[in-house]
């Protein structure tokens, strides 16, 4: 499949300054670049180097001259991030941030499928599961990794291998290599559109969830018992996570502790962070968490 047929299904943002695109050198980013190029749009490939592969010179290499044969302007950081405990969540924030805000990325439906279904499994709620991808540009996201992969060779591009996105280590991998292919075997259909479409049903109603808890003041528990269940708890998430400048651990278990303190069951509840949130004559508070 050649770049120009699947034009139609991309959503590249539309922007006087040249795009920024994050670009790995796998299939996915070298195709959403290569379909920039095809649309005859202005952009700058990014390249991230988190040092956790042996072959990230070699990816940065590839990504350089990728660049250099399309003729555009080449941008190339080096993040840290230590081994451990959530590594692919630590690596992503590390890569967003030193990222353009407006980047682009080549994720893919069956990226959005993926996500959807870790997110439930995490007890995600419904800004999880919907899986909006909306922080940043998903100008591929309706096209699928297969296409990307048939771009790249009509293109005669061999792209980057990621060894991580074998490792059975990482819960993605398994939701990628086992649970969608069982799903797929056992209903005897494609499970990305059906997951992607049930993101997008979630998302139409977190649209209405978000629009009613903007109006609440989520420091009053009075006003939040008041509120349906799912509108209190979009309000005490959008507080939490602005309160604490991440969005990291702020889970429907999290959630489900602040409601908790808003009827009085508990006076207090641990936030993720180092976080606290209190509850004083109807009133709510987040703050530092007691050493």
């Amino acid at each position: 499949m050649t770049a120009v047929e699947l034009l139609d299904r991309c959503g590249f943002p539309a922007t006087g300054a040249p795009l920024a695109l994050a670009v790995s050198g796998g299939a996915d980013s070298v195709a959403m670049t290569l379909l920039a190029r095809e649309l005859d749009l202005d952009f700058v490939v990014w390249h991230i180097d988190h040092g956790l592969r042996d072959a990230a010179a070699d990816d940065a290499e590839f990504v350089e001259k990728f660049a250099a044969d399309l003729g555009v302007p080449f941008e190339h950081r080096r993040v840290v991030v230590i081994p451990g405990p959530d590594l692919e969540a630590r690596a992503r924030e590390a890569r967003y941030a030193a990222l353009p805000a407006d980047i682009c990325v080549g994720h893919t439906a069956d990226d959005r499928a993926e996500t959807t279904l870790l997110n439930l499994f995490r007890g995600a709620g419904l800004a999880g599961v919907a899986a909006r991808m909306a922080l940043v540009h998903r100008p591929i996201v309706n096209l699928r990794r297969h296409e990307t992969e048939s771009v790249c060779a009509a293109a005669g591009i061999t792209p980057r291998i990621d060894e991580m996105n074998a490792d059975p280590a990482y819960r993605r991998v398994g939701v990628r290599t086992r649970i969608l292919p069982l799903v797929a075997e056992e209903f005897d259909r494609d499970p990305v559109p059906l997951l992607n479409r049930h993101a997008d049903l979630l998302a139409d109603a977190l649209e209405v969830v978000e629009a009613a808890a903007s109006a609440l003041d989520p420091t009053d528990s009075a006003a939040l018992r008041a509120a349906p269940t799912a509108v209190a708890a979009e309000a005490l998430r959008a507080w939490i996570t602005d309160s604490v400048g991440s969005a990291a651990g702020i889970d429907r278990a999290a959630i489900d502790r602040a409601l908790l303190v808003v009827d009085g069951t508990h006076k207090a509840t641990e936030l993720p962070g180092g976080h606290r949130l209190a509850r004083t004559g109807g009133v709510l508070r987040i703050e530092p968490a007691a050493p």
